[in-house]
């Protein structure tokens, strides 16, 4: 339950740990590798599927996916990634489990280009966040022309499970694009 009077997006509704998550992450830019490959891996699992089924195993990704390092992620054997499919603790999907590892390649080849993931990513957005100004919850698109440009170049490097909808995700979580409601507290505090 809500313990303040804070005006909040709807979406993240009276479930504590959505609170929390909309207040503190949701939104607020990311410049760190590491957060940049956490939060992209937590969206691939999460395609299909609520988001707050994925906040609640978050942990237990974090114990198994090698506290998100990238490096430890692109290392890790068949043997290990068969493993997971067997903890109830994560999303036991045997594609998306076997696509992270594909994924922190791809990240790491991408970073090694461009100096970082982040560097790579910011690029998209001039290196400033979109600031959106809806007023209802129904106006967040799900996707956009910008999503579709990155999914596609993502792709393009070897990326797996970065549709449209799961970048734009990605975008909104990561701080590129500030998708908070106006009426929320977190869209002026997160607005340049």
């Amino acid at each position: 339950m809500k313990t303040d009077e804070k005006s909040r997006c709807s979406w993240c509704g009276d479930d504590p740990l959505y609170v929390v998550y909309h207040d503190t992450e949701w939104g607020v830019p990311v410049h760190d590798d590491r957060k940049m490959f956490e939060m992209l891996l937590l969206e691939t699992f999460q395609a299909g599927l609520s988001w707050i089924t994925v906040l609640k195993k978050r942990e237990r990704f974090r114990v198994r996916f090698k506290q998100f390092d990238p490096v430890q992620v692109a290392q890790m054997t068949d043997r290990e990634l068969q493993e997971l499919l067997s903890d109830k603790g994560i999303i036991r999907n045997r594609q998306k489990i076997f696509a992270a590892r594909k994924n922190a390649q791809a990240f790491l080849e991408t970073a090694q280009e461009f100096g970082s993931f982040c560097s790579y990513l910011w690029t998209f957005v001039g290196h400033r966040p979109i600031v959106n100004r809806w007023s209802e919850i129904n106006e967040l698109p799900s996707r956009s022309a910008l999503s579709e440009v990155i999914s596609k170049d993502l792709k393009r490097r070897g990326f797996q499970f970065v549709g449209p909808t799961i970048v734009y995700a990605h975008l909104q979580a990561a701080g590129l694009v500030n998708d908070h409601l106006i009426s929320c507290f977190r869209h002026g505090e997160l607005s340049p």
